[in-house]
């Protein structure tokens, strides 16, 4: 019925446990594919031993997420697939309870019941039973499910977040996660995508799995990787600097983690006494970016410096003032004086697509330090639809 896409990179301590949770407690019989991105922890003896079907990176450097997940998608037998992650332990009859609500054009997610280790959100459920393997309390987890199913019997919401199903051939039209974003904010891209296309985003209430929490793509042990691994925050950044490059804005769901979607607009920043440093911040947040450089000494360098992190050219982003003509090349120019941006002008510049969604008006306009030139209105963001990972 089902195939339960998992990522896993050493954390056979959690896979144990998450296999062995979707064997036990689907109504149906499912399908579970592995992907194994590092098998230090004897993961793939494991794998063979248990009869589970796996696919191996053996390509020496870790691929992430985003592309564990294609091909996991790729490789599944069955008409739905079901993201699933390796710190999650399905409750019971879960499958039959995302099944029930999901048809054409719908992506269902289960409920996450999590420890107290995020903040609370009505898209989940804060209860603990434990932060590892270890110490997670299995029986008063399965009276707890067997409890709040009752209450919450066909009941849904509508947001969209880990554990999600949808058909397959749908994933396929839409061309899969982006593999740009390696392991941070591919969720919130493919999400953007699916409502563009027409997707409805549902929640089944009485879905229920236990979220650990703390052997995902930012957590190793309750402890933040962004603390302790320097790629792992790099690759944080770049995927952040890569999803405003793509988007032209930042991440925005309601209340229950829908994603709210904000206008794609062609803008462009010319920007006087800009430095290095304020060139790598204002870059992402635009389609092209032009500087008073004329020897080209910081673009240059900020190019050779950031285009290893993105498929993004930008030679085509990061410009000089001299000998371009901005007004001609982009449907938004936004002028302004770098020695004058504070962290309040700065944050009004990161709401820009959503300022010039509600002027609604070509013409020109200042906004505190910034003089705004709108010549056309034209909305991009559905051509973001279908993924393009060779920009």
């Amino acid at each position: 019925m089902i195939t339960f896409c998992i990522p896993s990179k050493d954390n056979l301590r959690y896979l144990k446990n998450s296999i062995s949770s979707i064997q036990k407690n689907s109504k149906y019989s499912n399908s579970i594919i592995v992907y194994v991105d590092s098998s230090a922890d004897g993961t793939i003896e494991w794998l063979q031993e248990n009869s589970i079907n796996f696919i191996v990176n053996e390509s020496g450097s870790p691929k992430g997420i985003a592309y564990a997940y294609n091909r996991c998608i790729e490789a599944a037998l069955t008409d739905i697939v079901c993201m699933f992650h390796a710190d999650m332990f399905m409750g019971k009859y879960f499958d039959e309870n995302i099944l029930k609500h999901l048809k054409p054009k719908t992506v269902v997610a289960g409920t996450r019941i999590e420890p107290p280790l995020h903040p609370e959100g009505k898209e989940k459920i804060v209860k603990n039973f434990g932060m590892y393997p270890e110490d997670f309390t299995e029986e008063a987890f399965d009276s707890f499910v067997q409890q709040e199913q009752e209450a919450s019997k066909d009941q849904v919401t509508y947001g969209i977040f880990a554990p999600w199903a949808c058909y397959k051939s749908e994933l396929m039209q839409i061309g899969l996660h982006d593999e740009s974003f390696h392991s941070y904010h591919e969720d919130s891209d493919i999400f953007n995508r699916m409502v563009l296309d027409d997707m409805k985003c549902v929640q089944s209430r009485d879905a229920l799995v236990y979220h650990l929490t703390c052997r995902g793509g930012q957590f190793q042990d309750g402890v933040e990787k962004v603390t302790t691994d320097k790629a792992f925050h790099a690759m944080k950044r770049n995927s952040m600097n890569n999803y405003l490059r793509k988007w032209g804005s930042w991440i925005k769901n309601d209340e229950f983690q829908h994603p709210i979607l904000i206008p794609k607009y062609n803008i462009a920043f010319v920007v006087k006494h800009c430095n290095l440093a304020l060139l790598e911040m204002l870059e992402p947040w635009c389609d092209r970016i032009y500087i008073d450089d004329e020897m080209q000494v910081i673009t240059d360098s900020y190019i050779q410096n950031e285009q290893p992190n993105t498929k993004f050219n930008l030679k085509k982003r990061a410009l000089i003032i001299n000998h371009n003509y901005p007004e001609g090349e982009n449907d938004v120019v936004v002028k302004f004086d770098a020695s004058k941006l504070t962290q309040q002008t700065f944050h009004t510049l990161q709401q820009l697509p959503e300022i010039i969604k509600d002027s609604g008006e070509v013409g020109k306009f200042q906004l505190d330090i910034f003089s705004i030139t709108i010549s056309n209105l034209i909305e991009l963001q559905n051509d973001l639809i279908i993924c393009n990972t060779t920009l």
